[in-house]
């Protein structure tokens, strides 16, 4: 595991964007925004959608934490707090343990409008905290820091950390016979929401010990991604990974073990 040096999450709820160029923060925001709204409205799963209207999200200024909380916390508990940047994956499964999201409040610059390899607001708030708002995902959620949290061995976090990545990150639903993205990757990214859909994705069927057995990397578009039927699947997933990890299951060795780094939040697990 490599040394994190991101900070603890904090209870500020001050954009880092203030300090510099509100008005330039505002543009790229909006910039972004109106670049993926118009892809997302026909391709995103309705969780999603209605996850944006309910915590109040728009084009015309970059949301605060404060604002988004007042609205989050009353329909699942669950809280945006601040972040410098990557944490520890035992923090950041203990903070998901407590419904606490960390999230980074810097806004990209200009140049970094297609790609930028650190977290930032877009991503972690357009991308991630609509989802938080639906009641059985938010329990998902909950319930993998807890199991996560718990994880003593590089074999068992590299499993989970799968899991993660599969669905958090690049998850895919079937909702009324039509797939639909989900994960915060697919949600932020034009190019891997559109790759996802393509047919250069490798669609398979949901199925917890293939999404484990599944090594992927951060840097390339995924060849393979699977989907849902509905998100009460995930808490069943979440429910079995926890009695596989009581059991030891999840130590065995990996048959195709490689090296993953995990580049939006579960961070630097392996």
């Amino acid at each position: 595991m490599q040394a994190a040096a991101a900070t603890q999450p904090s209870q500020s709820t001050a954009p880092r964007s203030a300090k510099g160029s509100a008005k330039s923060a505002r543009a790229v925001w909006a910039t972004l925004y109106d670049r993926r709204m118009p892809q997302l409205k026909s391709v995103a799963s309705k969780v999603f959608l209605d996850g944006m209207n309910a915590i109040g999200l728009a084009a015309d200024d970059v949301p605060t934490l404060e604002g988004v909380n007042e609205k989050l916390v009353p329909r699942t508990g669950w809280r945006a707090v601040e972040a410098a940047g990557f944490l520890p994956a035992k923090d950041f499964f203990e903070s998901l343990a407590q419904r606490r999201f960390p999230t980074v409040t810097r806004v990209r610059s200009e140049e970094e409008l297609d790609y930028t390899p650190e977290p930032d607001i877009f991503h972690d708030v357009f991308g991630h905290v609509p989802m938080h708002a639906h009641p059985v995902f938010a329990d998902f959620l909950q319930r993998f820091g807890e199991v996560a949290a718990r994880a003593t061995t590089e074999t068992a976090r590299q499993r989970l950390t799968r899991l993660f990545w599969f669905t958090v990150e690049f998850g895919l639903i079937r909702e009324k016979g039509c797939v639909k993205v989900y994960g915060s990757g697919l949600i932020s990214s034009h190019g891997e929401c559109a790759h996802s859909l393509s047919e250069d994705c490798l669609r398979r069927p949901f199925d917890l010990e293939d999404v484990m057995a599944q090594s992927f990397r951060h840097d390339e578009m995924q060849p393979v991604l699977f989907v849902i039927e509905d998100y009460w699947q995930l808490f069943d997933a979440i429910e079995r990974a926890e009695r596989m990890l009581m059991c030891g299951a999840l130590d065995h060795p990996l048959e195709n073990a490689v090296v993953e780094k995990h580049g939006r939040g579960c961070c630097d697990l392996v």
